[in-house]
């Protein structure tokens, strides 16, 4: 298979920890990744771009959503590394628990979903073409995918190519992941500007 990333060094998805990542995550962290600034800043985008009865997958998550508490869904269904976490998330209808960067592939239907998430996760993807192809074929034609993330993360899980970039690179990153997965209408915008709460900014493609 040709590399989809040929711009980035061979490095670019090394990590510092190369220790198992489900153990890493094995102790609850029943904490929130953003601030409550950046947190409602979220919610209201989430709320402006997910139609009420969607679908909702939301990858890499944990004990919350951001979902509007208002928002009324057909189903949301939650991936994440640990299933306290995942279990204590009222929003999720069902969830699993799943390494992606072991096993990318999703178990999950063709375009059986309307929506999907991924918030403060992506710089721990070190297959992101693949992750993103897959979330691709869960989606129903032109249903977003909106990847979120602020200047936090776990530095020695986070890849290479992340901790060299700012939060513009950042940006530029996701961009090209989505693009290079197929997703249309690519959109970066700066949903909170780090200046009263936690910088926020959201990717968003279509399937």
């Amino acid at each position: 298979m040709d590399e989809p990333f040929p711009e980035l060094p061979k490095s670019a998805f090394a990590k510092l920890d190369t220790g198992d990542d489900l153990a890493f995550y094995a102790p609850p962290r029943l904490v929130t990744h953003i601030d409550e600034g950046a947190t409602a800043a979220l919610t209201a985008f989430y709320r402006a771009r997910i139609p009420q009865g969607a679908r909702v997958l939301d990858l890499m998550s944990s004990w919350v959503s951001h979902l509007p508490e208002d928002g009324s869904y057909a189903e949301v269904v939650g991936h994440g590394m640990n299933a306290v976490e995942l279990g204590a998330n009222p929003r999720l209808a069902r969830w699993f628990v799943q390494d992606l960067n072991q096993n990318p592939v999703l178990a999950l239907e063709d375009q059986s979903f309307d929506a999907a998430l991924v918030c403060a996760g992506v710089q721990y993807l070190q297959r992101p073409a693949e992750v993103f192809n897959e979330v691709r074929r869960v989606l129903v034609a032109g249903a977003p995918f909106i990847v979120s993330f602020s200047n936090r993360c776990f530095p020695t899980k986070a890849v290479e190519v992340w901790r060299s970039l700012d939060i513009n690179g950042h940006a530029a990153l996701v961009k090209l992941y989505l693009e290079r997965a197929g997703f249309t209408d690519v959109q970066v915008g700066l949903l909170a500007d780090g200046q009263t709460s936690d910088p926020l900014v959201a990717a968003t493609g279509r399937a």
